[in-house]
């Protein structure tokens, strides 16, 4: 059983909940997500499995999760791209935001989300079970499909992708 880690608005720990039931109950609880571009300044964005528990087939930040207890958020962040993305590379925290959203199957996002960007340019070894497919776009190209396609796009990932420009290096 996967666990969260419930969470004030100061991202002080206040307690532990079954990851299905903090989404079911809507609660406040940390989390990650990873922004990577290449030398391009091209962002890499993950297409979520199909069989995922919300959002899946949604397109998506390179990879995202939820730190586990006693465990460094950029630790999380390190273990998560290598099991979603089969690779491990440099990044830096960001910036961090709250937001909740409503997802598919009844759940409700509720998220302190630590942003981390990083670039970089090497193989990829998705985790089918993780990952549906990826891709490299352009920010010119990405912007435009998110305004013509919302739906396409997870909610966290609308949510901050300004933000996230505004702070990459690329």
């Amino acid at each position: 059983m996967e666990y969260v880690i419930l969470v004030d608005e100061n991202d002080n720990q206040i307690g532990l909940m079954e990851k299905m039931e903090a989404h079911e109950k809507g609660l406040l609880h940390r989390a990650f997500s990873v922004f990577l571009f290449n030398k391009n300044g091209e962002m890499l964005l993950q297409q979520r499995a199909i069989s995922k528990y919300h959002s899946g087939g949604l397109w998506t930040n390179t990879c995202c999760s939820h730190p586990r207890e006693n465990e460094k958020t950029i630790d999380a962040a390190h273990r998560r791209l290598e099991e979603e993305m089969g690779f491990d590379c440099e990044i830096e925290k960001a910036f961090h935001f709250t937001y909740k959203s409503a997802l598919d199957n009844d759940l409700t996002e509720h998220e302190l989300d630590h942003v981390f960007l990083g670039t970089y340019e090497g193989e990829i070894k998705p985790n089918p079970e993780e990952v549906e497919s990826y891709k490299y776009v352009s920010i010119e190209f990405l912007m435009k499909d998110v305004a013509e396609n919302p739906q396409n796009y997870t909610e966290w990932f609308k949510i901050c992708l300004e933000e996230v420009l505004k702070r990459a290096v690329v």
